[in-house]
């Protein structure tokens, strides 16, 4: 009796084992039944019949990176490139991940390498490293719509490296060096041009400058000399005036005769005085008559007073 009750408790623990499942969080459970697919186990605690069900695949919900190996890609212009990248990927159908293929990871894994080939195959070589992110969008929009029916969702490919050969290298350096050198004797250039511009601009404006200084000079020494002269020829005016009224004063016009007369005697004093020579007029009659005139207007103006 001791072995039977110990053999229906040994079978009963089996039993409960095997009919009680707990499936962690973001994981996924398959079960089958008698070879058949029954359904599939979401997390937390599920029963099953036992030597009947049994769980046939396990599969991870969380995202899944996937390490697409390197490979040799040949571009438009027949260049070689190395190239390898990353793929993530997530599991949206359990069924779907277990019977739709033999292995879902190496076929997105071909057909990420595949998809790759073809499209740098269409590009050039340049173009290859300027459209990385056009390349990544090609990828995962052909791996996503051939893994639909293995239930799988590829969220995104990521190129890690582009290696081109070492010729290829070496040449592209050289080719930035030249573009760099290139760009700096553009730059002196444009430099040295608006140096020039900047002095020819600055001569230009100091030139305008002391022209306008001296136009304004000329200016202004134009019209001090026009009111010298104004000013000199208002005073002759003045003085014409009051000469002119004083000649046609009583006694005006003898009183010219007799200042006349002085500045003639004056005159002839004065070369006297200055010459060794002596000049004597030609006609001395002249000069008695005007002496005599002025005598003759100093006699009457000495009566008049």
């Amino acid at each position: 009796m001791d072995i039977v009750a110990l053999v229906i408790f040994v079978i009963a623990v089996i039993f409960v084992v095997r009919s009680i499942k707990i499936v962690p969080q973001q994981h996924a459970w398959v079960v089958e039944r008698l070879g058949r697919y029954s359904r599939t186990l979401a997390p937390g605690l599920s029963f099953l019949m036992p030597f009947v069900d049994r769980v046939a695949y396990k599969h991870v919900l969380k995202e899944i990176p996937l390490d697409v190996p390197s490979q040799v890609c040949i571009t438009k212009d027949n260049t070689q490139l190395q190239v390898d990248g990353i793929l993530y990927f997530q599991i949206t159908d359990a069924m779907r991940a277990s019977y739709g293929s033999s292995n879902y990871i190496v076929a997105i894994t071909q057909l990420a390498q595949t998809t790759l080939r073809s499209v740098i195959g269409k590009m050039e070589l340049d173009k290859t490293f300027e459209e990385r992110g056009a390349i990544n969008s090609t990828v995962v929009s052909a791996l996503d719509e051939a893994a639909l029916n293995w239930g799988v969702k590829v969220l995104r490919y990521e190129i890690k490296d582009l290696t081109p050969p070492a010729e290829i290298l070496r040449s592209m350096q050289a080719q930035i060096t030249a573009e760099r050198e290139k760009r700096a004797l553009i730059a002196a250039s444009e430099g040295r041009r608006q140096e020039q511009i900047n002095i020819a601009t600055g001569e230009r404006e100091a030139f305008i400058a002391r022209s306008e200084g001296e136009k304004q000079a000329e200016i202004n020494k134009a019209q001090g000399e026009a009111a010298a002269i104004t000013a000199v020829a208002d005073a002759t005016a003045d003085a014409i005036r009051k000469i002119a009224a004083a000649i046609q004063a009583p006694g005006g016009e003898q009183a010219v005769q007799l200042k006349v007369a002085e500045r003639a005697v004056d005159a002839y004093s004065q070369l006297a005085q200055k010459n060794n020579t002596m000049i004597v007029p030609g006609n001395m009659s002249e000069v008695s008559t005007l002496i005599g005139t002025a005598m003759t207007l100093l006699k009457s103006g000495t009566a008049a007073r």
